[in-house]
């Protein structure tokens, strides 16, 4: 098995250029009483059906001071619309409630061990790692979804309950690493899950 980050990791530090035209770090989130970072894509039709349960999730979420995060850090020579220019076009179309940073070097995927788009990673006040995994038993198809994972991990955390659920496989698309990186999957392996 892969690694990834563990329960109880820190959030690991970044700094990464934003479709907004900023650039943001770890630090620029200190504000928010929790924090959830996932990586995503603009190709992936896990990402693609499922963005709108997720905008709905961070509408419902937000005023309970939780961020959303999302990270792009999939290869734009594997596929061309996942480069800085497809993401800065895809937030304005669809105006999505959460910064989309771009980690064109692929080191901060790396540090996480993000292994799919779209993989959750949540983190409570002291930014220690509550929840990884899905969002959704079936981000693919939207009107088939019966589990809603990271919905239940935030309701839980804003009441200040245990997670019950802390670990869950990611479904989607695995991230495209540049060339063939040293992880573990093919870089058209488009419909495998975890």
């Amino acid at each position: 098995m892969a690694f990834t980050l563990e329960i109880g990791s820190n959030a690991i530090g970044f700094n990464l250029p934003a479709t907004n035209g900023n650039s943001y770090t770890l630090d620029s989130f200190k504000d928010s009483k929790f924090l959830v970072i996932f990586f995503t894509c603009n190709h992936c039709p896990y990402v693609i059906n499922s963005d709108e349960v997720t905008r709905k999730t961070v509408e419902r979420f937000f005023p309970l001071g939780v961020e959303f995060v999302g990270i792009n850090s999939n290869s734009k020579n594997t596929y061309e619309e996942d480069d800085f220019k497809h993401m800065v076009l895809r937030m304005k179309e669809h105006n999505f409630p959460w910064k989309y940073l771009y980690d064109e070097s692929q080191e901060i995927a790396l540090a996480y061990g993000a292994l799919r788009t779209p993989h959750f990673y949540v983190f409570n006040e002291k930014r220690k790692l509550v929840y990884t995994g899905r969002a959704v038993d079936n981000p693919r198809e939207s009107l088939k979804i019966a589990v809603n994972d990271l919905e239940r991990t935030l309701e839980e955390l804003t009441s200040g309950n245990e997670i019950s659920v802390s670990v869950t496989n990611p479904i989607g698309c695995n991230v495209k690493w540049e060339g063939q990186h040293k992880h573990w999957m093919p870089a058209d392996a488009c419909d495998l899950v975890w």
